[in-house]
């Protein structure tokens, strides 16, 4: 799949080049050529970024596995996470890291999200019996990322308060319903392709749990300023990364764990896996940098709008369609786009907002596959990555009925 989609990226960059350059903008070439040189650089940065908190987090994650308290907050979720990763032994330290990943990414702790997520696909890949194939556990793994909730997003608040936003927080419920509807969406397609039991009282009872909680941290936040919700989430999730480091080193400390030597075989492994993600983040990030610079598309921007205003619909939502189709691709692009939308329409506008909703509510598909499985050397990711797509579709799809909903 991976190969495929890889070489045709190239095919339709190529095709979009040749036609720029039949049109008279023979600056593409240029621009292209620019363009793989900074995907590149850009791979390096990214990788040996994450050597700092990669290290710290893998020695933290060993730390507290040795001292009992990964695995009792993986005792919590268990068993919802048993019947969708049927293949996972009872007890494994796979729940631990992958419940941790969750929860990070549902409070938007991007710092500590990636270098858990990177620690949960090491225990699956120690269960995978075919080392370069994603197993089932994986992929769903794979997908709940790429489509994960976000309870607060904070720097979409952020960025609609810099552009002067009357109300930067109010997008925050569009949000939340978008990204539930990809989420919702990729565990579904999934767990129709591994038939997975969803239909059962464990499955049942934590979603009333789940959805009850959400319900009722909804309801207080809508009582909230933005810069409320902002001081809350960011203390929140600062409290909790805090706590979690003081309670792994306390309780092993207690429980006369070799904390400092345990913590320096973790950080050595994180140190390994981030130098070997730089090939698989380079081959992703040539192929869309590239299908950027060539144009490609901006000219789907155009069929779009096109075969929208030939059926006669309401187009206005073609307006904030360039964050959407970049965020899987890259989420700086994505950001860019969200802020130029703003800037040009107004962020109070409908294309303002429903760019912010886009923004808050999908994930940058291409990179989480190519980060993950680049981490323990994947290369066939079977259907991950169309499930990945599917859930990004939906909660695009979502996001423009919600906001025509809202804002009408």
């Amino acid at each position: 799949m991976l190969n495929r989609v890889w070489s045709l990226f190239f095919v339709v960059a190529l095709l979009a080049i040749v036609l720029q350059c039949l049109t008279g903008n023979t600056a593409v070439v240029s621009e292209a050529v620019t363009a793989m040189f900074d995907s590149a650089n850009l791979a390096a940065q990214i990788a040996l970024g994450l050597v700092g908190v990669l290290t710290l987090w893998m020695g933290l994650m060993r730390v507290g596995e040795k001292a009992g308290v990964v695995a009792a907050i993986a005792w919590a979720v268990e068993p919802l996470l048993r019947k969708l990763m049927p293949e996972i032994p009872k007890h494994h330290p796979a729940f631990g890291s992958v419940t941790m990943n969750l929860t990070a990414n549902m409070l938007g702790l991007d710092n500590a999200a990636t270098p858990l997520g990177l620690k949960a696909m090491q225990d699956l890949q120690s269960l995978n019996p075919n080392k370069q194939r994603a197993s089932n556990a994986q992929i769903l793994f794979l997908v709940l990322n790429t489509s994960s909730v976000t309870l607060v997003p904070v720097t979409v608040f952020l960025y609609r308060a810099q552009q002067g936003a009357a109300a930067p927080a109010e997008v925050f419920l569009p949000i939340l319903l978008a990204t539930l509807g990809s989420t919702l969406a990729g565990l579904l397609v999934v767990a129709l392709i591994q038939r997975l039991p969803l239909w059962n009282l464990t499955v049942a009872a934590y979603g009333v749990v789940i959805l009850g909680t959400v319900a009722a941290i909804v309801g207080w936040l809508l009582q909230q300023t933005a810069e409320t919700i902002g001081t809350v989430s960011t203390t929140v999730g600062n409290g909790v990364l805090l706590a979690l480091v003081l309670l792994f080193v306390l309780v092993a400390s207690i429980r006369k764990v070799a904390v400092y030597d345990e913590f320096i075989e973790g950080a050595k492994s994180g140190f390994e896996q981030a130098i070997r993600l730089i090939p698989y983040l380079l081959a992703m990030l040539l192929a869309i940098a590239l299908l950027r610079a060539s144009g490609a598309l901006d000219y789907l921007l155009h069929g779009i709008a096109a075969v929208v205003q030939l059926l006669g619909f309401d187009s206005r939502f073609v307006d904030a369609l360039p964050t959407a189709l970049m965020k899987p691709f890259s989420g700086s692009g994505a950001r860019a786009m969200m802020l130029e939308t703003m800037s040009h329409y107004g962020v109070d506008s409908f294309a303002g907002r429903l760019a912010a909703i886009f923004q808050g509510s999908t994930e940058t598909t291409f990179y989480v596959l190519a980060v993950y499985f680049g981490a323990v050397g994947i290369r066939h990711g079977r259907y991950a990555l169309a499930c990945g797509l599917f859930a990004d579709l939906v909660g695009i799809l979502s996001a423009i009925a919600v906001c025509y909903w809202f804002y009408g």
